[in-house]
């Protein structure tokens, strides 16, 4: 399941989606929100928004086949990044709420992937050239937490009038904090570059880790917010194809 362009990214993310779709697999709400990054980030090489369109569609291609090659382990029984397959297996299990499956898949993606991919993009010190795109990449994944609340909205009303009591501090998704995340990733990018090939896959593995611990944290945050996520999760509306559905907040989702 390896892409060689963006197009292929795109159409890999639609087959993977449509596929959970008719499973009811809950892997596929991750699925549905990466398609929907992949299409703003197709848009944006389109509008010349990246300094170097070129190199811009190769940085997502290859932190797309992170993801995709993954999930295509993960299907066949294969061994993939503790992350990753944290990640996956929590979707087969009942009590996570849907945010809390796109946290999983965020976790594995930003906090391991995007530095592993910027540095294979743009190896040594070459590295410091696609800091400005870098940044932008990480806006258009910034402005996604409002689509997202939105979407958790139709799929479980009551969390509209829980941003409402709590100012908008949605218990995890904000506290999470995308912008450390994608902090930590450009500064694992940059630790990496000066690293021999052999250190490098020595500190991946250790990130690795690191970051499996995280998703632990995610899935089983403690007593009381993990109360919250039982009342979320009960309160959920339709099933996962619906709550896919859901999460479509672009018109051009092919759900």
């Amino acid at each position: 399941m390896q892409a060689n362009t963006i197009d292929e990214v795109i159409e890999q993310l639609e087959a993977i989606i449509q596929q959970t779709l008719k499973d009811e697999n809950p892997m596929g709400y991750f699925a549905v929100l990466y398609y929907q990054v992949t299409v703003n980030v197709k848009e944006g090489i389109a509008n010349n928004y990246y300094g170097d369109g070129k190199r811009m569609e190769m940085l997502d291609v290859i932190f797309a086949n992170r993801y995709l090659d993954a999930y295509a382990k993960f299907q066949q029984s294969m061994p993939c990044t503790q992350s990753w397959q944290y990640a996956f297996e929590t979707t087969r299990k009942f009590w996570p709420t849907v945010m809390q499956n796109l946290l999983l898949g965020i976790n594995a993606h930003i906090n391991l992937d995007l530095g592993i991919a910027a540095l294979q993009a743009c190896p040594g010190q070459g590295i410091d050239g696609l800091k400005d795109d870098f940044d932008k990449i990480n806006t258009v994944l910034a402005g996604l937490v409002a689509d997202v609340e939105k979407s958790m909205i139709k799929i479980w009303p009551t969390f509209k009038f829980l941003l409402q009591k709590l100012a908008k501090t949605d218990t995890f998704l904000i506290n999470f904090s995308l912008e450390e995340a994608r902090n930590g990733a450009w500064k694992f990018a940059t630790e990496l570059a000066v690293l021999n090939p052999a250190q490098q896959e020595e500190a991946i593995v250790a990130s690795d880790k690191k970051i499996a611990e995280i998703a632990l944290l995610i899935s089983k945050p403690g007593f009381f917010i993990s109360s919250i996520f039982i009342f979320i999760r009960m309160g959920e509306i339709g099933s996962v194809s619906k709550k896919m559905q859901a999460l479509q907040f672009k018109n051009n989702t092919s759900v």
